[in-house]
């Protein structure tokens, strides 16, 4: 699992990141450019559970299979 934290400030954000490493990238952000400020923002998440990514593939399979069918028929 990944995670973006955006600044509550102004409009960075970090790349997609492990949990401890997103933070001491937020952190380090607002000592630069928010110093006194505490960090805030929200974390976004980005969940990859299983099936997921593989839809071309799986487009690709069907279409495979359909056209097997259709030339089968054709003899």
């Amino acid at each position: 699992m990944a995670n973006r934290y955006w600044c509550g400030e102004c409009s960075f954000k970090t790349p997609w990141l492990g949990e401890s490493e997103g933070l001491r990238r937020q952190t380090e952000h607002y000592a630069r450019k928010h110093p006194g400020t505490s960090p805030g923002g929200h974390v976004e998440t980005r969940r990859r559970g299983p099936g997921r990514g593989h839809g071309c593939l799986q487009l690709a399979a069907i279409a495979l299979v359909l056209l097997t069918i259709v030339i089968a028929c054709r003899r």
